[in-house]
């Protein structure tokens, strides 16, 4: 009996391109000499408005 996906290709593709946002934040953050708190928190607050965003751009 074949399942449903937990997620779907649109999805799973809005949340990866929020995730990757929120990673390129931290490591540019991180890179400019912050600490590991201010780098992990700069890659949450960018990846709230990623998923804002890529969920409007992604039709």
């Amino acid at each position: 009996m074949p399942h449903d996906p937990l997620l779907t290709q649109r999805a799973a593709l809005v949340l990866l391109l929020a995730a990757l946002t929120g990673i390129g934040a931290g490591v540019l953050t991180a890179w400019q000499g912050h600490g590991a708190a201010a780098a992990v928190g700069a890659g949450l607050a960018a990846f709230g408005p990623g998923v804002v965003f890529f969920h409007l751009v992604i039709a």
